[in-house]
């Protein structure tokens, strides 16, 4: 199994910490760095637990080796809301609850499907940072999506709808690279 190549929730989370902690966030990574049990046991929350993820969950590569994941669970009150921005005042009008799965422009709650929520959340978690259309398929639809960069700009357009006119300038086109939001 030197050839294995493993998914771990684990390992992403401790290289990136300041990622939303109920974001489902996975990288490839080498067989000496895949995490052990005992050393992902210091990281988590009190109440956490990890467990392998079934096989039928992980993306396959053509020609490689089975990938292996974990799940980490976390409960659902220790998962603290996030305001999305860098801090009070700085959120701009669009407010992201992520424990209640809510978003809201102006204080006036937004109806988003579940894909338009969570690129809603993405881009207003990292204001003013542009994300091209492939970032953004790989971290909001994951690995295993198999589409395009029309797709992107079709939720994007929704977005700036259901934003409404006064607030769709929030989410800018950057020209032939993607998207970015600026409160």
């Amino acid at each position: 199994m030197a050839n294995t190549r493993t998914f771990s929730a684990a390992a992403a989370t401790t290289s990136a910490p300041a990622l939303s902690p109920n974001r489902h966030r996975l990288r490839a990574v080498a067989p000496d760095e895949a995490v052990q049990q005992a050393d992902v046991s210091a990281l988590l929350t009190p109440g956490a637990t990890w467990l392998p993820a079934p096989q039928h969950t992980l993306p396959s590569l053509p020609g490689r080796p089975p990938m292996v994941g974990y799940l980490v669970l976390v409960p659902a009150d220790q998962q603290p809301a996030f305001a999305a921005a860098a801090g009070p005042g700085a959120a701009g009008p669009v407010t992201i609850d992520s424990v209640r799965r809510s978003a809201s422009v102006d204080g006036r709650p937004l109806d988003l499907t579940y894909l338009e929520f969570e690129l809603l959340a993405h881009l207003v978690a990292h204001p003013h940072r542009v994300h091209t259309r492939d970032q953004l398929v790989t971290t909001v639809w994951g690995y295993g999506h198999v589409g395009d960069g029309r797709t992107v700009d079709v939720h994007i357009a929704r977005l700036r709808r259901k934003l409404g006119a006064e607030h769709r300038h929030s989410i800018q086109t950057v020209r032939r690279v993607g998207y970015k939001y600026t409160p």
